[in-house]
């Protein structure tokens, strides 16, 4: 049927109307990536408006003076939308930060989980109370640059892995809701690497062509966890022995916030003849438990706080054979999903894996192809 000539068509974004008459919001991190959406968008002529969240304050995080990476990045943010000439907020997300990411992300560590914090930022922070915000501001969208697609199918918007596999943030939004995806959009997922991206930056004569990447959870500088815990949880390190699954004491340790599951390096036992790894943490007795590497290896993985965005529900059927990511660096794996409620299920791997551990996430990817099915946490081990 042919389209009523007074109807415009779809722009960019998927609305039928002018592009200055469509308001986007721009998360904007102060990093390239979320800066060159922001300036993509507006050279397109949309109606942007760029927000950035302090989420958080390292001197206070790490009880340190003179750290300024959260003010840096809101000034770089600021800075690109002065560049590119569209409005620029920052809103105070402190207190909202702390009480939805990292008091969970302390307690979960100290329960002898390894937890997966920015995941519930987007989950509770950035595509929750930030995407009312937008709504609040009567945004029609909000974009981010996130390194995934969103693409509309036969009953809505389904999420797709990133053009780029190396770039893949899928992992990271599998609790993304079929509702929010409605109203997200992802401008960078389609580009075929981050020299794209930087070329882009560069066209647009953006300050931050050449920011390096960051590498680190935002409030863990170094990856270096323990410190972070030590400081939100005063005491937290209490000390313990060091256990071989066999029973035998072999050594001491400081604290079982310093290990995680499948560690091998800085186990402090050396001088033994097998190579050992950490396969548990008994939170409870303070014990760091060690074992050789086949005793790494889970078939079975119990996943809760499902997220579902397949088409039909997900305890329409039995069972699904799908594709899971156990770990956001490990290439989806063969799996069979066994939905036991509409937010728990149980994973077989059909190829074991090695050091799943508590408070990582479950992803679901469909066999052979590129979308995501959405994911859960798993939250015990077998």
């Amino acid at each position: 049927m042919p389209r009523d000539s007074a109807t415009p068509p779809l722009n960019s974004l998927g609305f039928a109307k002018p592009e200055a008459e469509t308001r986007v919001l721009v998360a904007m991190s102060g990093g390239v990536d979320s800066s060159v959406v922001a300036a993509q968008l507006a050279e397109e002529g949309y109606d942007v408006i760029g927000i950035t969240l302090q989420l958080y304050d390292h001197g206070a995080a790490l009880a340190k003076k003179g750290a300024c990476c959260a003010g840096q990045d809101i000034h770089d943010a600021r800075r690109v939308a002065e560049r590119i000439g569209f409005p620029h907020y920052v809103l105070d997300y402190e207190n909202t930060f702390r009480d939805a990411v990292i008091e969970e992300f302390a307690d979960s560590y100290l329960a002898g989980a390894t937890p997966v914090p920015c995941i519930r930022c987007n989950e509770r922070v950035k595509f929750r109370d930030l995407l009312e915000t937008a709504r609040d501001l009567d945004a029609d969208c909000m974009a981010t640059g996130h390194y995934i697609q969103r693409k509309t199918g036969p009953n809505g918007a389904e999420l797709h892995c990133a053009a780029d596999p190396a770039r893949d943030q899928s992992y990271f939004l599998f609790s993304t809701t079929p509702e929010q995806l409605d109203y997200l959009r992802f401008p960078l997922g389609h580009l075929p690497n981050k020299d794209a991206t930087r070329a882009l930056a560069t066209k647009y004569g953006l300050p931050v062509a050449d920011k390096p990447d960051s590498q680190d959870i935002c409030f863990v500088p170094e990856g270096n966890y323990a410190s972070v815990i030590e400081k939100l949880r005063p005491g937290a390190a209490e000390p313990g022995e060091i256990v071989h699954a066999d029973g035998r004491v072999l050594g001491r340790h400081d604290g079982v916030i310093h290990y995680t599951i499948g560690q091998r390096r800085g186990l402090g036992i050396g001088g033994l003849s097998e190579p050992l790894y950490v396969v548990r943490l008994d939170v409870d007795s303070h014990r760091v438990i060690v074992g050789p590497k086949e005793m790494l290896s889970t078939r079975t993985v119990p996943v809760r706080e499902v997220n579902w965005l397949g088409d039909a529900p997900m305890t329409s059927r039995p069972e699904w054979e799908i594709a899971v990511k156990v770990r956001s660096t490990r290439p989806p794996r063969a799996a069979v999903l066994r939905p036991l409620s509409d937010t728990e299920a149980e994973v077989e791997l059909l190829t074991p894996e090695e050091g799943v551990s508590p408070g990582q996430a479950c992803v679901f990817y469909e066999t052979g192809g590129s979308r995501v099915l959405g994911g859960g946490w798993i939250w015990r081990g077998r």
